[in-house]
């Protein structure tokens, strides 16, 4: 029977940030934090985000951020420490000493107490300009985590209770020359537990997470990071904390507070246009009248408003169509073409003063949710057109990057989402449960062409029937009907090599199988003791129920299970076992997806999305994930590098016939060689290889391209048996256009005949900023693994069926290293050295 997990963050809409002081409604149940992104199905988001603001000299605003050095202390005055904003207790703790790493070996649970107390911020501050000469200075906050009383010079200026909201509070009548702010926090955990007492109209499951997670309850009381309070794949960490940029602005007249822009497609007009969305706090008791000039030079656009801001909260919304005569480069998805932008200049010139300038960047896309009937077949379709052309959605869902959101740099977040593109991603699911992604996600996505910005179509939950849901007063009956919307499917108590087991889609946004991370990335948060598969430190990071067992089990399928005296290399066998079965049975399921785009059987099929659970890690520990915390690639990333590829040929097997589909992702139909070569596991020599012309494999499409029944293949290539022989196969075209290597395995490995101990050896030298590894091998090794410990970067492919003596593997370093270091931390291992 299929394990269908608990739906992750299916609810309510999120609320828009808050543009003022004023304090929200007190929460009444929503399952409150799980909603971020819900529409992120979408190739993920995107138009351009604002740039800082420039302003004139003269009569501009003064801004100035209360970031750095503030007082911390917590309820009862017994600690009391310099803590650094925007941050969070737990890393100011950590940064002074007075705590281990939080990640370290059972530290979420040692560490509880920190989260159950109520903390204080506080600081003194110098007013860096004259009062008397500014109409209206304001307190600003970009993120208070999260339940808070604000003061300034002892007066309470409002609460807080929304991690997401921007606070802003008018501190004109109260600031002085010497101020003293305050922020008293709430704990997070009591705040829930209260709420929850308070609502009695009807219960809102789940109260508590399961005992396994170790987690904090009521979590769906209270406007904060949900996994915060623990999830399946992470640890509980309620924090507290200033965890954006806090800031003291200004101003006379006027002063903007919103920025917006987005690119949209006139048919009628056959011309690109942009409506860009500004608000303004109008301090003015009388209307401002002014002009906002918007220039694209690339597009030889320019157009000059007269505009007029109301008193209060004044808004503008601007129509700029784009110069006909200029040829507009769309912005594509990676793998599809250029992520085209363009540089633009919003200039405010309004009566009342100063002028402003907004710098951004403009990319034109057009996004549509194709859902319409599918001859042969009930229901709808489910898929997106880019541009007006249909685009198969290839990629995973991302989760927060760490526990502690001040953690989360620049380089982090380039890292792993450049390893998304690197794998031939396309789209990223941003997951509910987790937080509103800071712009600099977004302009990277931007730029490296994963895509999901607020004109594109929106669905009310995940999974969902879509239209479907709709007419059925957004409540499924069947939320799992593959006939409409986007399914989540987990089974992990069957072969995940059996692709008859996997829904036949039309889209699918969760799937996935738990590994267990590398060794190093263990090591760091671990003691000697822990490093066996059923230490204590390994249950505790085991954050769903019976994790651990199912791997094995699924391990125990296809491959023997670790048998060492030794306890260090069981664990670093059994983690690489986990590794393979999960990169294997991704694999699997996402080739099934990819196969099934073009064609309907009993009414199921044309799939258009593969979005596996999940891409990044929020700690050191087993989960869904493909990149481990840090950015490691998994065996699974390396994997998806390649099912993935914009052209790859797919094998499966039903009623013991072979067939191989082409699948493509490339926008001109192709004609191609396929070869086929089929080896004995004891032999670097081919048994029989086969070479077929001519093949022509359809633009955007999975074609039938192969079929044959096992035993004619087997029959052909003498001596052979399925346990005794493995198929590969390829796609060759002109212009050196290659498909990666795929294989078909005729019998489980562990039944596999004639497979001998190798020596795998490999020598490294320089090139520029890359190392070249030049492996060899004595025997055909399946699933090579190469492995370099700290050393941070990637290969260009690892995990992969060795069938020749010899292969070159390139090394892109993330930091400085040398030869002498990869050589010295360099681990090779195949399937054959687990015993």
């Amino acid at each position: 029977m299929a394990v269908r997990r608990r739906r992750r963050g299916a609810a309510a809409p999120p609320e828009p940030p808050a543009r003022s002081g004023r304090r929200p409604c007190r929460l009444s149940g929503r399952r409150a934090g799980a909603a971020m992104g819900r529409a992120a199905l979408l190739p993920l988001l995107l138009v351009a985000t604002a740039g800082r603001a420039g302003v004139s000299a003269a009569g501009g605003p003064e801004v100035h951020s209360l970031r750095g050095s503030w007082r911390l202390g917590n309820g009862n005055g017994s600690v009391v420490l310099r803590g650094e904003v925007p941050g969070c207790v737990h890393t100011a703790l950590h940064r002074r000493g007075l705590i281990q790493d939080p990640y370290y070996r059972f530290n979420d649970v040692m560490y509880r107490w920190i989260s159950l107390d109520n903390w204080t911020y506080s600081r003194t501050f110098k007013t860096p300009f004259d009062i008397r000469k500014w109409q209206k200075v304001n307190l600003v906050f970009e993120g208070v985590d999260t339940v808070a009383q604000i003061l300034i010079n002892n007066i309470t200026l409002g609460r807080t209770d929304n991690m997401f909201n921007r606070y802003s509070f008018d501190i004109t009548s109260m600031i002085k020359e010497v101020n003293f702010v305050e922020v008293r926090f709430l704990s997070a955990v009591s705040y829930a537990a209260e709420q929850s007492r308070c609502h009695k109209a009807y219960s809102i499951p789940p109260a508590c997470p399961p005992p396994v997670q170790k987690g904090e309850c009521h979590a769906n009381f209270i406007r904060k990071e949900q996994c915060s309070f623990s999830w399946d794949w992470g640890p509980s960490f309620p924090t507290q904390g200033i965890w954006k940029d806090v800031r003291i602005e200004a101003y006379n007249h006027y002063h903007l507070i919103y920025f917006s822009l987005t690119s949209f497609f006139v048919k009628s007009a056959q011309q690109w246009s942009l409506e860009i969305e500004s608000i303004f706090d109008v301090v003015s008791s009388k209307p401002i009248a002014g002009v906002v000039t918007v220039n694209i030079p690339k597009l030889q656009t320019q157009q000059t408003f007269g505009v007029k801001l109301q008193p209060g909260e004044g808004s503008i919304v601007l129509l700029v169509n784009i110069n006909k005569s200029s040829a507009v480069e769309a912005w594509w998805p990676n793998g599809h073409g250029k992520q085209t932008g363009y540089n633009m200049t919003t200039t405010f010139i309004m009566e009342a003063g100063y002028q402003i300038e907004k710098f951004s960047k403009a990319y034109f896309r057009t996004v549509e949710l194709v859902q319409e009937p599918i001859p042969g077949s009930p229901g709808l379709s489910f898929y997106f057109k880019i541009n007006g052309r249909p685009i198969f959605i290839k990629g995973s869902n991302w989760i927060p990057a760490d526990s502690f959101q001040d953690r989360v740099t620049y380089d982090t977040l380039w890292l792993l989402l450049k390893s998304a593109a690197d794998a031939n991603m396309n789209a990223l699911r941003v997951w509910g449960g987790g937080v509103y992604e800071q712009d600099e996600f977004y302009n990277i996505c931007d730029e490296i062409g994963i895509m999901e910005d607020k004109s594109r179509p929106f669905i009310a939950s995940s999974p969902t029937n879509g239209l479907e849901s709709v007419k059925e007063g957004w409540l499924s009956q069947n939320p799992y009907d593959t006939h409409y919307g986007d399914t989540h499917f987990y089974d992990y108590s069957n072969d995940c090599w059996n692709w008859t087991v996997y829904p036949k889609t039309r889209f699918a946004s969760e799937y996935g199988f738990q590994s267990w991370p590398s060794f190093s990335t263990i090591e760091k948060v671990s003691s000697t003791e822990d490093w066996s598969y059923t230490s204590n430190f390994s249950l505790h990071r085991q954050h769903h129920e019976n994790g651990n067992d199912q791997m094995l089990q699924q391990i125990g399928r296809h491959f023997k299970l670790p048998q060492s005296t030794d306890p260090i290399k069981k664990f670093k066998d059994m983690i690489y076992l986990t590794q393979v079965m999960q990169a294997q049975c991704i694999k699997t399921e996402t080739e099934f997806y990819r196969f099934s785009q073009s064609e309907i059987i009993k009414g199921e099929g044309h799939t258009m999305g593969a979005l596996y659970w999940q891409l990044n890690d929020i700690w050191q520990a087993p989960s869904w994930a493909s990149l481990e915390y840090g950015g490691k690639w998994k065996l699974l990333h390396y994997f998806a590098q390649n099912f993935f590829a914009p052209l790859l040929p797919v094998a499966y097997e039903d009623k013991d016939v072979l067939y191989i589909y082409g699948v493509s992702d490339l926008h001109a139909d192709r004609k191609l060689t396929l070869r086929v070569v089929v080896h004995a596991w004891s032999s670097l020599e081919p048994v029989c290889t086969l070479a077929k012309d001519g093949v022509t494999v359809k633009a955007q499409s999975a074609v039938l391209i192969y079929m044959e029944s096992i035993n004619n293949l087997l029959e052909r290539c003498r001596n052979c048996t399925r346990k005794s022989c493995v198929i590969t196969f390829c796609l060759v075209g002109e212009g050196g256009l290659q498909s990666p290597t795929n294989h078909h395995f005729l019998s489980s490995l562990k039944d596999a005949v004639g497979l001998e101990k190798t020596h795998l050896s490999a020598s490294v030298s320089q090139r520029d900023d890359i190392y070249i590894f030049v492996l060899q091998t004595t025997a055909i090794a399946p699933f090579v693994s190469l492995d370099v410990g700290r050393i941070k970067g990637r290969f260009s492919d690892n995990g992969f069926l060795m069938i020749e003596k010899k292969k070159v593997v390139v090394f892109y370093p993330w930091e400085p290293t040398s030869v002498e270091e990869l050589e010295e931390s360099l681990t090779l291992t195949s399937l054959v050295d687990v015993v």
